[in-house]
């Protein structure tokens, strides 16, 4: 679920986007919260897909008007 393309996010329901949302954030939470106690930067790069994610849902929200 790292990568959603673009599209893909354009052709889902707002309410479809807002739960996708609240997934992609409670894992980028819990990711980032085991990098911070184990110190261990492993999973840096599944990180930074996330919040490339993340910026592209919002940014489909701000084009439909929408606020997250």
């Amino acid at each position: 679920m790292l990568i959603i393309k673009i599209n893909e996010i354009r052709a889902l329901q707002n309410d479809a986007l807002k739960e996708k949302l609240n997934e992609l954030m409670l894992e980028l939470f819990t990711e980032k919260r085991k990098i911070a106690s184990t110190g261990v930067q492993s999973k840096v790069v599944k990180i930074r897909e996330m919040r490339r994610t993340v910026a592209r849902i919002k940014t489909v929200f701000r084009e439909r008007g929408v606020m997250s």
